[in-house]
């Protein structure tokens, strides 16, 4: 019986931090569950190519919007589960048996978010997207994003836009999403180096901007700025 889950990571010049995030998915391997990894690239320049194919990875490659990517990586993929994860997340020791679990019900589910950095503002970040995600049915992608085919088709899959990608899945998976008693460990990089409260206030006018419906383009403007 083959392993029911594909792994897909986009990735755009993720060499630094893509290695501890395969590094993770040992365990998934160990446990039969992961049937093949999908980098979904977006033009890197330095060594994630490289990083991924030495990993036993498949290179998807194509124009870098996060959106598409993760749709390219989703159309390549065999599996009957998708499995998406950012570059720069980690998944917690023991998530396989939560996730092996979960296999038994279709339907979409998420890890609960904590950040690689100690101290009073990664916590209270991290608290705010755990309860917007209970309370509001909103996670985000890098709180992973663990799907079973038939449901990824049935609401259509990624749309191919270049920012709220994530949001967008997740409206869709209204009443079908649960969160996984694991955690997805993620880079507190660009906080630490927009600061947390701008970094965080940005994300939550970007949210509201989208869901009051300006386009995906000009929000991805808007972000890179």
């Amino acid at each position: 019986m083959r392993a029911p889950i594909s792994v897909i990571i986009p990735t755009l010049n993720a060499a630094d931090a893509l290695p501890l995030c395969l590094a993770a998915l040992g365990e998934g391997l160990q446990a039969g569950l992961i049937r093949e990894l999908l980098v979904s690239d977006g033009g890197s320049s330095d060594a994630t190519i490289k990083i991924a194919e030495a990993a036993g990875g498949v290179v998807v490659k194509g124009p870098a919007s996060r959106g598409e990517q993760l749709k390219r990586g989703a159309d390549a993929a065999q599996g009957e589960w998708l499995f998406f994860l950012h570059a720069d997340t980690v998944l917690s020791e023991g998530w396989s048996g939560p996730v092996s679990h979960s296999l038994t019900k279709p339907g979409g589910y998420h890890a609960q978010l904590r950040f690689d950095a100690t101290g009073f503002a990664p916590r209270f970040v991290a608290a705010w997207a755990n309860f917007r995600s209970r309370r509001f049915g909103l996670p985000y992608g890098d709180q992973g994003l663990l799907i079973d085919r038939e449901t990824y088709d049935g609401v259509g899959g990624f749309r191919a836009m270049p920012l709220m990608e994530d949001v967008e899945m997740v409206r869709a998976l209204r009443g079908k999403l649960a969160e996984l008693p694991i955690q997805a460990v993620t880079s507190a990089k660009k906080y630490q180096n927009q600061g947390w409260i701008k970094r965080g206030s940005r994300n939550l006018i970007t949210l509201a901007r989208h869901l009051s419906g300006t386009d995906s383009e000009t929000l991805a403007q808007a972000y890179r700025r």
